[in-house]
Order: structure tokens, then sequence, then C-alpha cells
């Protein structure tokens, strides 16, 4: 399939899993012009916090947010000081480098980054207990589910494939269906 990077899309959407165990990385992203539907989810998910989920922009460093804008919304409500440290250092970080990885690669077009925005859904485990770990994970899954936003994967074919044997880090059932 051909890279879709730069298409006059009104929305992507990725999605990547890296690592294992407590440290691993899921990431969804959702990426689309300001003016469009994900500029207004972008700015409804950050007026309206909820407890234990406050979405919040993802900076490089304090006073440098990477672009396009990047709304980082946790999964998982922090389970204890250690895991809101987890992710609101290692995690954010991570995703914030993942985006500028995903430009530099050209998974987000240069010029986009002015006038789109991304929200990105992030699971830190509340057991994770590794933050480079964390931070590599999730530097490398944002990269991931923004390359396969652009690249509109997974296949039809893969899925249709996969169907009879769905598996995750938490569950894979015993018997195919028949």
């Amino acid at each position: 399939m051909a890279d879709r990077a730069g298409a006059d899309l009104i929305m992507q959407i990725g999605e990547s899993f890296v690592g294992d165990g407590v440290n691993a990385a899921h990431i969804n992203t959702v990426l689309g012009h300001r003016d469009g539907p994900a500029g207004t989810a972008w700015a409804t998910a950050l007026a309206t916090p909820s407890a234990g989920h406050v979405p919040f922009v993802a900076v490089l460093r304090p006073s440098l947010p990477v672009k396009p804008m990047t709304l980082f919304v946790t999964k998982a409500a922090p389970a204890s000081d250690d895991h809101g440290l987890l992710i609101w250092g290692p995690a954010q970080a991570g995703v914030a480098a993942g985006v500028a990885d995903a430009i530099a690669e050209g998974s987000i077009p240069e010029p986009d980054t002015s006038t789109h925005v991304l929200i990105a859904a992030v699971w830190v485990n509340p057991g994770a207990d590794d933050a480079v770990t964390v931070y590599r994970n999730n530097r490398e899954a944002t990269r991931t589910a923004l390359a396969n936003g652009a690249k509109d994967l997974p296949a039809v074919a893969d899925v249709l494939a996969a169907r009879n044997t769905p598996s995750n880090p938490f569950y894979t059932p015993s018997e195919e269906r028949a």
C-alpha cells in the first residue's frame, strides 16, 4: 500500500505495541487537521480532564512542545507517585521524541506540523519499574504508530488472516474458532 503521509486526509489513526512485561508501551494515535474532528477532539479532551486522566501537551523539554501539538492522554490513572512519575517523565519524553522521529522519517510531513494536531493515548502499566525501558518503548511505539497510520496499516488481508487466532499480552484463546 502506498504511503499516505501528506495525503489530504481528515484523520490518520495508528496503533503500536512495543516491548513486553510491565514496561511495554501501547500507543494509539489520532492525527488530523486542527480545523477538523481531530482538532475538536484535541481541544475538548484538553478542556475536560477527569479524575486520574488529565491530558497534557507533550514537550521535548519545558517550554518546547513537540509539533504537531501533541496531547498526551493516559489510559491508566496514576496508581502511585512512582507510576505518575513514569507517565509524566519517561513515557511523555518517549512520546515527544517518537513524534519528532516520525517527522524526521517523513511519517508526518513538516508542513503538517503547524496545521495538524495529534492525540496520543498512552498505556503505562501501574507495575512499570524501569524508566529507561518505558522511555525507549514509548518512543518506538509512538514512531511506529504514526508510521502505521501514514501507511494505513494494518492491511485488511492481515486482519482477515488473524481473525481466527487472536492474541494479545493479556489473553490468548485456547481454541481456534470452528
